[in-house]
Order: structure tokens, then sequence, then C-alpha cells
């Protein structure tokens, strides 16, 4: 058995330690997230800090972590002001046009358009869908918690999901087929993960024991 090395996050730089956490909490699912500017651009870019939370209302949370030169994400600054966005789950054949609209730009610029993205209209929500995504979740802002303070802080942005969009193709009932999605995932630094019906495996949740006899 190997070593183990014991780090304390106090005495390692702000730096070090996200690209400790981006390393060790693997594979992390991305949520593509578009949003509008108080003055109506669109904005689109993913999070790789991304989970559901409950289903009863059904919950998102994704964390747009402040930049190390104290930038808050323009995703961040929308939803903050018009409290509502789309969450799209990314697969393996959209992953480059995802990687272009991570590119850091002004606000003004529209990344559907950078990345060559198709805009739908959403349901219950303003900010477009992208139609190209298989999964789109239209949202509204339930709260926004901040952790830490300065650079690579935490922004929890915890959302209710008000309507979903599912491609026919991945559904069998009320069931989606995780592995026909093709989703991919992060890894530590630019490197990703895809979904595939090989790296799928299952393990039945055990049944308690009953009482001794």
């Amino acid at each position: 058995m190997s070593e183990v090395r014991g780090l304390d996050p106090k005495e390692i730089p702000p730096a070090d330690v996200y690209a400790l956490l981006t390393g060790v909490v693997v594979p992390r699912p991305i949520a593509f997230v578009s949003s509008l500017s108080a003055d109506g651009v669109a904005n689109l870019a993913p999070f790789s800090f991304f989970n559901a939370g409950g289903a009863n209302p059904p919950s998102l949370v994704f964390a747009p972590v402040t930049s190390g030169a104290l930038r808050d994400k323009d995703t961040l600054h929308n939803v903050r002001a018009t409290r509502e966005y789309v969450v799209h789950i990314v697969d393996w054949e959209v992953r480059e046009r995802m990687n272009q609209a991570s590119a850091e730009v002004p606000p003004e610029v529209d990344e559907f358009e950078l990345a060559g993205f198709t805009k739908v209209a959403s349901t219950r929500v303003k900010p477009w869908r992208a139609a190209e995504c298989p999964i789109a979740m239209e949202c509204r802002l339930f709260q926004i918690v901040e952790h830490g303070e300065g650079a690579f802080r935490a922004n929890y942005v915890i959302g209710e999901v008000v309507y979903f969009h599912i491609r026919e193709s991945l559904l069998k009932g009320l069931r989606v087929d995780s592995g026909a999605i093709g989703a991919i995932a992060r890894l530590g630094g630019p490197n990703y993960t895809r979904v595939t019906p090989e790296t799928i495996f299952a393990m039945p949740r055990p049944v308690a024991p009953g009482p001794s006899k």
C-alpha cells in the first residue's frame, strides 16, 4: 500500500486547492447554463460544479466559482438580475461547441452565436435553450449561497426546475436511458470523460438484514 500525504488547505494557495478539488472529485457532470442579462444579451456557459438536489420540488445546484482575478461569471450576474436560467446536459456530439462557449469573452458576446448553437424558445422562462442539447431543464432561482470570500469563492446557485425538455429517443416512459445520452463529464485540468454503455455497471441496493432469530 502506497503512502498517503496529508494536506491542510489553509496552508495551500487557493488556486492549488481548486486544482486538488477538480482532480479528486471526478467525474463531474456539466451544467451547460443559458441565461439572459438584464439588457437581454444571451449567455451560454458550462459549469462542472453541478448536481441535483431534491425532487419535491425538483431542484438543481451549480456553483460558478469567483475567478482568481476576483471576477464573477456573467452567468452569476445574469441569474442574480433575472432569476431565470436553463440547464442543459452536454452530450458527445456538442462537446467541441460547449468548449468554445467556455471562452472568456466580454459580457456583450452571445455564446450561442460564438459557438454555433441554435436558439429555441423556452416554455416557462425567458432564457433561450440550445436545440442541439439532448436535455434542457428550465429553472427559476431559489437562492444563491456564497461561501468564502475573495478569489475562488463558491457561489451556490440553487434553482427549481419548472419544465423539462428531454429528447424522445432517450425516454422509456418516465425513465431516461442514461447510457444513451452520451453525456460527458469533467476530470481535472483540461480532461474529460464520456458515459457509454460499456462503462455502465449495475449494483442493486442490498436488502437490509432482518432481525436475528
